[in-house]
């Protein structure tokens, strides 16, 4: 037999480990809707499944010769006596070079409050206390998690249908980009997203709100955009900024970081935070950087 043969055969037996995403988040945030998403992906979906017995998964996925290759793990407070081995077994998967992203959905104390009283259940922490109280303890769990998440997800403004969009944009393609970007603009007033990793204010523009005839338009308008743009810093700005965002990309590529939110803000989230965020968007897609736009507060007035 020879040398190349023996050496084909040797590489062919070694298993593919599959693709790893654990899915966690807030009770009431959709995590069942994001795991029924990938599920209808062709994901391998576990729900509630102990932490310690991840790597055990992944191992029965590498010798499913291939007919497993995406798992996607449910990890949530129902298996709090558990949930401590966590970071064990994230350290394990690490050791054996599991490609592995964590998704984790966030939500408001008012979206929480309200879909646990839609459906007359408590939160699984609450005891005999009120909702509020199992969020807060929830939250105080999860919190070292959710500081670890490759990707964080706000639903407290989306629904059902919302959310499998966004989950789609990330995960239906065939193949995975080096880095996807949402860019979100919003206004201040409505409060700041609790997902963006990158927050830009730009109230430091002369606001087309005082401008009668340009306040009925949004950022979307050719008008209200040059206007922004034809004021002094603006123009600047985006180039420099964008330059940052270069320079910040290519150290979440090293560090596998595969998303990233950047949300531009300004008062209303009508006017300056848009046009700003569409050229945004329009210099990152040039990079090469896969961007998604979302405009979170426009037509809230």
């Amino acid at each position: 037999m020879s040398t190349g043969s023996t050496k084909e055969k040797a590489e062919a037996a070694v298993p593919a480990i599959p693709e790893l995403v654990i899915i966690s988040g807030m009770s009431g945030a959709g995590r069942s809707t994001a795991a029924k998403c990938l599920e209808d992906l062709g994901w391998f979906v576990v729900d509630n499944l102990p932490p310690a017995l991840i790597p055990t998964m992944v191992e029965l996925g590498a010798r499913s010769q291939g007919n497993v290759a995406r798992i996607a793990v449910v990890v949530d407070v129902r298996g709090r006596r558990f949930f401590d081995n966590l970071r064990d077994s994230l350290a394990d998967l690490a050791s054996k070079h599991v490609t592995r992203r964590i998704v984790f959905l966030e939500s408001s104390d008012d979206a929480l409050v309200r879909r646990f009283e839609s459906v007359r259940r408590p939160h699984p922490l609450q005891g005999d206390g009120r909702i509020v109280d199992g969020i807060e303890a929830e939250r105080d769990l999860l919190r070292e998690l959710r500081g670890d998440a490759d990707l964080v997800i706000d639903t407290s403004s989306l629904n059902v249908h919302e959310l499998r969009a966004k989950m789609d944009a990330q995960f239906a393609g065939d193949e995975e980009p080096e880095l996807r970007a949402t860019v979100m603009s919003f206004g201040y007033k409505y409060g700041l997203p609790v997902d963006a990793d990158l927050v830009v204010d730009c109230r430091f523009l002369p606001n087309p709100h005082w401008v009668p005839e340009l306040r009925p338009f949004t950022g979307l308008n050719e008008e209200v955009s040059g206007y922004v743009f034809d004021q002094p810093g603006a123009k600047e700005f985006l180039n420099q900024y964008t330059e940052l965002l270069q320079l910040i990309a290519t150290g979440y590529r090293r560090e596998g970081k595969r998303y990233v939110t950047i949300a531009v803000g300004c008062t209303g989230g009508k006017h300056r935070s848009v046009a700003m965020s569409e050229k945004l968007a329009a210099r990152l897609a040039t990079e090469g950087i896969e961007t998604v736009l979302v405009h979170r507060d426009m037509g809230r007035e």
